[in-house]
C-alpha cells in the first residue's frame, strides 16, 4: 500500500518530511516527490502548488508515475458554514467547484460531461481520517461534509456570504481539493482530505491565513498525518 501526502503549503510539507527517516527526492512534472516510510508504509509527500490546474497535475502525476493506492490531502481552508470557527478541522466527504458556470448548456456547478456538480471522497479512507484527527487533536472541533475549490482566495465577508447563500451545505473554501476529488474518481483512486480552518474566508482572512499557517496548520498537519498512518 503505498500513501500519497499531499500539503498545500512548504510549511506543512516540511512538517511532514521531517517524520519521515529515509525519504528521497524524486523529480516529476516540475515537482519534488518525496519518497519513503512511516509506520512501516511507504508515503510519497508533495507539495500540490495552489489552484486547480496545479492540483490536477500533481495527483496524475501521483498516479500515474509513482502509482500510489490512496491520496490524503492536509492543508487549511476558510470557514463558510454556520459554527465553522478559526481552528476548528473539517474533514471532507465531497467536493464540488464553486467557479465552475457552464449555464446555460449545464447547470451551474455541474462538472460538464459528468452528469454531477460533486465528487464524494472515499468513505472508508475519509473514515479513518476521521479517526487519526480525533486521536491527533483531542478535544479540537471537528466538522464532516461538503468543501467548495475555487481559484481565487475568499478573502471578503461579502464573497463569503454569498457562497454561504448559494451553496448553505458547503462547510469551507480552498483551491484544490475539488481537482483531486475529480482526478481520483477518474482513476479509481481513494481520495480523502483534512482541512484546518484557518480564516472565515472574511475581510480578515489574509492576515489570519499567513499566521496561522506558521502557528498552527504545520503541527496540525504532521499531528494528523502521523496518527493517520500509525492506524493503517
Amino acid at each position: 500500500m503505498r500513501t500519497a501526502i499531499v500539503a498545500a503549503m512548504h510549511q506543512e510539507l516540511a512538517a511532514v518530511l521531517a517524520l519521515l527517516p529515509d525519504e528521497q527526492k524524486q523529480a516529476a512534472a516540475g515537482r519534488e516527490f518525496w519518497v519513503g516510510h512511516l509506520h512501516g508504509q511507504e508515503v510519497v509527500a508533495v507539495l500540490s502548488r495552489i489552484g486547480k490546474v496545479a492540483a490536477a497535475t500533481t495527483a496524475t502525476a501521483l498516479i500515474e508515475r509513482f502509482h500510489v493506492d490512496r491520496i490524503v490531502f492536509t492543508g487549511v481552508a476558510g470557514g463558510i458554514g454556520r459554527g465553522v470557527h478559526r481552528g476548528d478541522v473539517v474533514v471532507a466527504n465531497g467536493f464540488l467547484q464553486h467557479d465552475l458556470d457552464a449555464s446555460p448548456i449545464f447547470p451551474r456547478y455541474e462538472v460538464p460531461l459528468y452528469g454531477t456538480d460533486r465528487f464524494a471522497t472515499d468513505a472508508a479512507l475519509t473514515q479513518a481520517l476521521e479517526a487519526a484527527v480525533r486521536r491527533a487533536l483531542p478535544g479540537t472541533h471537528l466538522h464532516r461534509g461538503l468543501v467548495a475549490s475555487g481559484d481565487r482566495f475568499v478573502s471578503s465577508a461579502a464573497e463569503s456570504r454569498a457562497l454561504h447563500f448559494a451553496l448553505p451545505d458547503v462547510l469551507a473554501v480552498e483551491m484544490e481539493g475539488a481537482a483531486f476529488a475529480q482526478v481520483c474518481h477518474d482513476y479509481r483512486v481513494p481520495f480523502a482530505a483534512v482541512r484546518t480552518v484557518s480564516d472565515r474566508a472574511d475581510d480578515a482572512a489574509h492576515g489570519d491565513f499567513l499566521q496561522f499557517i506558521e502557528d498552527v496548520a504545520s503541527r496540525h498537519s504532521a499531528a494528523i498525518v502521523e496518527a493517520f498512518l500509525a492506524g493503517g
